[in-house]
């Protein structure tokens, strides 16, 4: 295996990483910004009140995108398994 194998098999692991983690963390940062939105119009400071909008919205769509998220890391393993012959 040359130094080129291995920044692209990492290059793709990070790839897919962030595409499993985007759905989540882009549900997590539009409601944070929607209840600071609010939290600032209606001058309530509370930190707590933004924490269980995100953490519903973040579990939403965890649940609704889970098997595409499934299916993307289930594709990513097979390809990684049928390629490590050609990198050894």
């Amino acid at each position: 295996m040359n130094p080129q194998d291995a920044v692209d098999l990492s290059r793709e692991a990070m790839i897919v990483a962030m595409l499993i983690a985007a759905p989540v963390l882009l549900a997590g940062m539009l409601v944070g910004l929607l209840i600071g939105l609010v939290q600032a119009l209606t001058q309530i400071q509370e930190q707590t009140v933004a924490f269980v909008p995100k953490l519903v919205a973040m579990v939403l769509v965890m649940a609704w995108t889970l098997p595409w998220l499934l299916n993307r890391l289930v594709e990513y393993s097979q390809q990684l398994l049928i390629e490590i012959p050609l990198y050894l």
